[in-house]
């Protein structure tokens, strides 16, 4: 993707934000990236055409956000209860894994983007096991972006495992605050979560951060993933600067907040 595939109003290459620019920007965003499959019976073409139509996609994507001047990116690419899939298109994701991580380091480093997978990757194969390990090593010291990918991924899994961590570390442990059970999840060493894409039609979060987005702002929109390029992100992005975050606090509140 070039620069020249930008929408209008983003500038390429944008590195700084006035103050109120930036609070209307996501520090973090999550995208359920749903679709892959139906975009592909639709052209009549196997579904495994779908993800690989998602993975060029998603690279666009990751690009514009980091134009956009987003901290971190989360996007959601197989999930614990993806396994009940079909054995030959669980089989092609994981190729497709492999494939996609080492061809994609160069980019990655080229806009100075960290990858991270959230998840038990342990379920994975050694050969996807060894390709996240290494796409994770060359990419630790880029600062722009952070990329994260959940795969085998699930929202309980992670509140249960941040529990049995705590447990594990202190068997009398008598009560978990919520900044402690917070600090063990998958997602501890990332902004809070500021803005839940979901695409392909669907109006679920699906078991995706489901502690994390308590409080994250929620749009669902009818592209199918393959075609959610970089106006469909600023659309959502627009639709996150329009809204106002109260936390519980009234309106008037908030408005008061910010004139202080």
């Amino acid at each position: 993707m070039t620069d020249n595939n930008l929408p209008d109003n983003i500038e390429p290459n944008a590195t700084s934000h006035t103050l109120d620019e930036a609070n209307k920007i996501p520090k973090h965003i999550a995208i359920i990236m749903d679709g892959n499959g139906r975009w592909a019976q639709a052209r009549g073409k196997k579904r495994t055409r779908g993800h690989k139509a998602g993975v060029e996609r998603a690279r666009e994507i990751v690009e514009t956000s980091g134009k956009l001047g987003v901290e971190s990116l989360t996007l959601f690419a197989f999930s614990s209860e993806n396994w009940q899939r079909p054995q030959e298109e669980v089989s092609y994701l994981m190729e497709l894994f492999v494939i996609a991580l080492n061809r994609e380091v160069k980019m990655l480093n080229k806009h100075s983007v960290k990858l991270n997978f959230l998840g038990d990757t342990s379920a994975f194969n050694n050969k996807l096991q060894e390709s996240i390990a290494k796409a994770e090593h060359l990419t630790k010291d880029n600062d722009k972006l952070r990329l994260n990918i959940a795969a085998n991924y699930g929202g309980r899994w992670d509140i249960v495992n941040s529990v049995n961590s705590l447990l594990q570390e202190n068997a009398g442990i008598s009560s978990i605050s919520e900044e402690l059970l917070d600090s063990r999840l998958a997602t501890s060493h990332l902004p809070p979560l500021d803005l839940l894409i979901r695409t392909g039609g669907e109006v679920r979060i699906s078991n995706f951060l489901i502690w994390q987005a308590a409080y994250a702002e929620l749009y669902f929109c009818d592209t199918l993933w393959p075609d959610f390029d970089a106006n469909e992100l600023q659309k959502a992005v627009d639709a996150y600067a329009k809204r106002q975050r109260r936390y519980g606090k009234t309106g008037e509140q908030v408005q008061a907040d910010g004139d202080e």
